[in-house]
């Protein structure tokens, strides 16, 4: 793997493996059941700051597509991911949520021209094999609501991922300006559901707030900043093989600091779906679609139609790749009962039940 991408894959990889400390930060610094106020809480706060960080609004059709983008990442995504947590036995909803490169490779092939491959399907298997060895306990009544949520999360995600690499971003916007808005996008839907079906938001210790700024900071801004930069310049089935990093570390994180033990058969799954990580990663190859800022407020550039492997589209990301890493973190450097992502934080009501 060259050197430029293993470095890219390494910081996208950050993304999941955050996520999967949401469980541990939700469980001990956070006020319980509360997963949809929990979910306004890590994206609006963030999406805000990101904006005033940035000062940069949406312009033309970025207008409603930064609200799809937000919608499918964030504002459906998670009360979707919460009920199928609520009402799934314990790690379903993590086994149902574990097929999102699936989905990807699906949507991929529909709308980016990125054919699956044997491989690539039968990796997609493995990563939901290891999972469900991992955060699956013992069978319960199955919620037909509860599945089609879970499946739809997964979707929404993956839809979500799918999007965001086809339209890439307007021309002068980097990764964070496009995270600010989908995390405020998100943020605004999912903050009058909350406020319907748990009330009040609850009163809030120093504790509590120490867990939603880390949440809010760590746990999205920057995590998403990081996914957002990753589907930029990777394949979105690759991107989406990374989903699995995050049960990982949630299982790991449970029994270093948890005391939760780990089975022989789920050391299994750890080693499964840790591999599938890797196979998805593996001769996947740069992004095969148009690199981000060409194609500005849904119009071409002139006369030129990118293409998924054409020379020209090659030699402006080589061009221009190094100089958005340097402006990327100068951008940066300055800047739940339940959880979320891909088959990301729904690890934590796996594994605590």
């Amino acid at each position: 793997m060259h050197r430029n991408r293993l470095a890219t894959v390494a910081l996208t990889a950050l993304a999941p493996v955050s996520w999967g400390s949401t469980y541990f930060v939700t469980t001990q610094f956070l006020p319980a059941d509360r997963p949809l106020f929990t979910g306004m809480m890590r994206a609006l706060p963030a999406g805000l700051a990101l904006l005033a960080l940035t000062r940069r609004l949406p312009r033309g059709d970025w207008w409603w597509k930064a609200v799809v983008l937000g919608a499918l990442n964030i504002g459906a995504f998670f009360p979707l991911l919460f009920l199928s947590a609520y009402r799934l036995p314990g790690g379903m909803a993590a086994v149902i949520g574990s097929v999102g490169p699936l989905w990807v490779a699906g949507l991929a092939a529909l709308f980016l021209g990125e054919r699956p491959t044997l491989r690539t399907l039968l990796t997609g298997i493995a990563a939901a094999l290891g999972v469900s060895l991992v955060v699956l306990k013992a069978a319960g009544s199955f919620d037909a609501i509860g599945v089609i949520a879970a499946l739809g999360s997964s979707a929404s995600m993956s839809a979500g991922t799918v999007f965001t690499k086809r339209w890439g971003r307007p021309e002068g916007a980097g990764p964070l300006v496009l995270t600010g808005w989908q995390l405020t996008a998100g943020g605004l839907l999912i903050a009058p559901v909350a406020l319907f079906v748990e009330g009040a938001p609850p009163a809030l210790d120093g504790r509590n707030i120490a867990g939603y700024v880390y949440l809010a900071l760590v746990n999205t801004a920057v995590a998403y900043w990081l996914w957002f930069r990753g589907i930029g310049r990777m394949t979105a089935t690759s991107v989406t093989f990374l989903g699995p990093l995050s049960p990982l570390t949630a299982a790991v994180i449970g029994w270093a600091a948890l005391g939760q033990a780990l089975a022989p058969v789920q050391l299994l799954g750890m080693a499964i779906a840790f591999g599938a990580t890797l196979a998805g990663q593996i001769g996947a190859g740069p992004s095969g679609t148009r690199p981000s800022g060409t194609r500005s407020s849904g119009t071409r550039s002139s006369g030129t139609r990118s293409s998924a492997t054409g020379p020209s589209s090659d030699t402006r990301s080589s061009a221009t790749g190094s100089a958005r890493s340097v402006e990327d973190l100068k951008t940066f450097s300055s800047a739940e009962g339940n959880a979320a992502e891909l088959s990301m934080d729904v690890i934590g009501v796996a594994v605590r039940r």
